[in-house]
């Protein structure tokens, strides 16, 4: 688990210096501290006979071969060279077939087998790779570079074009050491932000910057890009299969690939929330070990956010050596972090905890498991019971058409997370929507309608003429034919989970140089569980249920009946409290750097009915809150 970077050029006036280079490496130093390694490349070609040079920055976190599999790494002849970020879990089975090519190796690390892949396959390479990845190659040969990212998106690249020239890192901090490269904000991606918390790909926050999408790779040659997708799979076509071969194939590839990521030359644990997901997980690594698995909570002095309690039970059933954490955070000083290490606005609140477990997790080990993916995969959000109900009375029941919905409105929202009134609102505003957009509903923080009343004026004259429902749109439009709850949970797979639950895991883990991995978000499953008829994961009211049909006996039963919490913090609160003065001292000052797309007057009106009770902006106030940290200091 590594930090990469680099670029390439043909003309001097915008050649990557040593030292430039050097910084732009040294940026992320957090993601790799045990080695910080550059080259430069020069006296190269392009297809016109224009001089191109090239440069790439590494910074490693050691995990396999410690000792050795420094980068950038290259050939036998050093006509490739390569940096890469991540893990090869079926590296050893790639290195075997590669050997008996005529293949040299150099080390014993697992990104080497890439590099000589690619040698003989090009492109097609990523292809053969069962892991998560970010990837840079130089070919010498054909004078390009390659960019690759790994098919969920696990791990980030970001890169930008200019005058003959491209730079890339793993993080933006990268590309903003490079003058007129991190410059002008993109409107657009701002009215992103409010709506859906987080900024889709292709897109970024600064204009002319993009992410590699997931599954992608990108060539540059003779001055420009070219972007490929290299991995899909068909989100129309559900697969017959019965209830027992579901199972059987279940169990095959989730333990195999637990197994597979279970790899490490160094101390390996795993979070353990206490929910369905991490427990399981945790149970079959338990069963892979001869020896106690050490695992990982963290609670808030807030019960009703507070999964500890389960987690200890489920600790004790495995018999793995647990340890419980419990913090009360600083709101200014996580903010400013959070700020700072996500390099772009980004508002899931879970990110506080998921930072403080990693942070308190790295003290005892270097590589961590964790439970991400399975509420995507298996239809384990309540959004979806909201989204199959609502279609079910729309159809039934023409309970959208009755008079003074609207009251319900106007009823006083609750600080508690599992508010009815607040979730009745939220399922009454939806409820008149094509499913798309119902779906949205539940995932926007910001609707269309209030952004267009918060925004100013000039602020809105800005804004592209794209909506951004569009992304998640054309997602959704790919599962046509679907049923409603495959449709929903195929999209989040393919929006939701790389842009937000990834995004989350990779910068707050790389903070602290901890590396995470997901044992869901192998490929493999990802691709049979988006083939899987809904009634295997979904009834009634109920998800997830291939999980307990065939890991239901090692965990204990509770865990799958008790009602969901999730991995939040108990935002509602903090506004009327510990984060009050924070919000009158940013959001409410005259120097406030949200003026310019915000009216003073929107902002004020929430924040005061927030603070009064009348309804919970929470989540609105989090979105605002981290946008103008993040003006103060990124601009």
């Amino acid at each position: 688990m590594c930090g990469i970077t680099g670029a390439v050029w043909r003309e001097n006036r915008h050649a990557i210096s040593p030292a430039l280079l050097g910084q732009m490496t040294d940026a992320i130093a957090h993601r790799g501290p045990d080695d910080s390694q550059t080259w430069i490349g020069v006296d190269h070609r392009d297809a016109y006979g224009h001089p191109i040079s090239v440069g790439l920055g590494f910074r490693r976190l050691s995990i396999i071969d410690v000792d050795g599999a420094r980068q950038p790494m290259a050939n036998e002849d050093n006509t490739v060279r390569m940096v890469f970020n991540g893990e090869i879990y079926n590296y050893q089975t790639l290195r075997h077939r590669l050997e008996g090519r005529g293949h040299q190796f150099a080390s014993q690390g697992d990104g080497e087998t890439i590099l000589h892949l690619y040698e003989d396959l090009g492109t097609d390479c990523f292809k053969q790779l069962n892991g998560m990845f970010a990837v840079a190659i130089w070919d010498a040969g054909r004078n390009r570079l390659v960019l690759a990212r790994d098919r969920i998106g696990q791990k980030p690249l970001y890169y930008a074009t200019q005058d003959n020239r491209l730079v890339f890192g793993s993080e933006l901090k990268c590309l903003a050491e490079v003058e007129g490269v991190c410059d002008e904000i993109d409107p657009g991606a701002i009215d992103e932000f409010l709506m859906y918390g987080y900024i889709p790909h292709p897109g970024s926050i600064w204009k002319g910057v993009r992410k590699l999408a997931p599954g992608h790779f990108a060539v540059f040659e003779n001055g420009r890009v070219s972007v490929s997708r290299y991995w899909d799979f068909d989100p129309t076509v559900e697969r017959p299969i019965s209830q027992a071969d579901a199972c059987e194939k279940f169990r095959e590839l989730l333990t195999d690939s637990v197994k597979l990521r279970m790899q490490s030359d160094v101390p390996l644990g795993a979070f353990l929330s206490g929910g369905v997901d991490s427990s399981l997980i945790t149970a079959i690594a338990q069963s892979q070990s001869s020896n106690p698995v050490r695992t990982f909570s963290i609670g808030f002095p807030v019960a009703d956010f507070d999964e500890t309690a389960y987690a200890a039970q489920v600790a004790e059933h495995l018999g793995t050596k647990h340890q419980r954490f419990e913090v009360t955070p600083s709101g200014i000083d996580i903010i400013e972090r959070l700020v700072w290490h996500y390099d772009e606005p980004f508002a899931d609140s879970s990110a506080v905890p998921t930072w403080y477990l990693s942070e308190l997790t790295r003290k005892e080990v270097t590589v961590a498991l964790s439970g991400d993916g399975g509420d995507e995969l298996f239809a384990g959000y309540e959004r979806y019971y909201a989204l199959w109900l609502s279609r079910v009375i729309r159809q039934y029941f023409p309970i959208h058409k009755l008079p003074g919905r609207g009251l319900v409105q106007r009823l006083p929202d609750s600080n508690r997370r599992r508010s009815i009134i607040r979730r009745g609102k939220r399922f009454l505003e939806a409820i008149d929507q094509p499913d798309a957009r119902r779906y949205l509903n539940w995932l926007q923080i910001f609707p269309e309608s209030m952004r267009a009343d918060a925004y100013t004026d000039d602020f809105l004259a800005q804004l592209p003429g794209d909506d951004p429902f569009e992304f998640l749109d054309s997602i959704w439009a790919r599962s046509e034919g679907r049923d409603v709850v495959s449709r929903a949970s195929i999209s989040d797979v393919l929006s939701y989970l790389p842009c937000d639950l990834c995004t989350k895991v990779d910068i707050a883990s790389m903070a602290h140089g901890l590396e995470v991995r997901q044992p869901m978000l192998d490929h493999r499953l990802v691709e049979f569980a988006a083939s899987l008829p809904v009634q295997l994961k979904f009834r009634g009211r109920r998800g997830k249920l291939l999980m307990q049909d065939t890991f239901g006996s090692m965990i204990p039963k509770s865990i799958f009946t008790r009602k969901k919490m999730g991995f939040g913090i108990p935002i509602g609160g903090w506004f009327r409290k510990e984060l009050k003065p924070m919000v009158h001292d940013t959001l409410l000052a005259t120097d406030a750097r949200i003026q310019p797309y915000f009216r003073p007057e929107f902002i004020s009106e929430m924040v005061e009915s927030h603070e009064s009770g009348r309804q919970n902006h929470g989540y609105r106030l989090w979105n605002l809150l981290i946008l103008e940290q993040w003006l103060r200091r990124w601009t």
